[in-house]
């Protein structure tokens, strides 16, 4: 089992349009085609031809959204990418480990491989929007890989995923929730819990994040998230009696 065509890559603040068209490469090599720019600084996405042999399909499809909230919002499962071996509360996963748990999400919808920037990578706030992350082993003489290069590490682990033992058919799995309606669920509950006095006005996201992880832990359907996001709809108007009811 792979994730095929329910993986989708994510490049955030991408700069070089050469990374941008190896990267479509590396995707044509091995068999993905659903690519996202989050938030992109290269702007003229022709200049990426060059690099993007036999992949102008993917260059031409891909998707640019202004946010990396937007870039994720129908993905049920995100892995992050950093070179950074420690990010607080969170332990990294191995590139092998990380393929092979997009593999097993794939069977729950859509899931997304995060790449950050050339210049300064994921920060700790973009992380929040991933389950997991992973570090890929490298040499201290040089722990920082270029984009291209680390993207054709894990696609090429994605792609082999399944491919060296007999399929296993997955189960079948009701829908997960998607990243969107989690984020919408978390402004509800920061909004509800705010009025509530239980989150520090001064700072809210600190506890706020480490409920958002919990609910990402929790691997909730679709359908369980829209009960809790309705349930704090209530809960806030309640709280909160001028709260609009949209």
């Amino acid at each position: 089992m792979r994730p095929g065509a329910e993986l989708t890559v994510v490049l955030h603040q991408t700069r070089s349009p050469d990374n941008l068209g190896a990267v479509c490469r590396v995707m044509a090599n091995f068999g993905f085609e659903r690519l996202i720019l989050s938030e992109p600084v290269v702007q003229d996405f022709s200049l990426a031809e060059r690099m993007a042999v036999k992949s102008g399909h993917i260059l031409s499809g891909m998707r640019v959204a202004p946010t990396l909230a937007e870039a994720l919002e129908d993905c049920v499962y995100v892995v992050g990418t950093t070179s950074r071996t420690q990010v607080v509360k969170r332990a990294p996963l191995t590139p092998e480990d990380a393929a092979r748990r997009l593999a097993e999400e794939s069977t729950r919808g859509r899931v997304a491989l995060l790449f950050g920037g050339e210049q300064r990578g994921l920060s700790d706030e973009d992380l929040t929007h991933c389950q997991d992350l992973l570090v890929i082993p490298t040499s201290d003489v040089q722990p920082s890989m270029n984009l291209a290069q680390s993207s054709a590490v894990l696609l090429y682990l994605c792609h082999r995923q399944g491919l060296t033992s007999a399929p296993v058919l997955p189960q079948e799995e009701e829908a997960g929730a998607r990243l969107g309606t989690l984020n919408a669920l978390s402004g509800r509950m920061r909004a509800a819990m705010l009025a509530a006095d239980f989150l520090n006005p001064e700072a809210p996201q600190h506890v706020l994040h480490e409920l958002e992880r919990t609910l990402m832990r929790a691997r909730l359907t679709q359908r369980e998230a829209e009960l809790w996001l309705n349930a704090f709809k209530h809960l806030g108007r309640a709280v909160a009696p001028g709260t609009p009811r949209e």
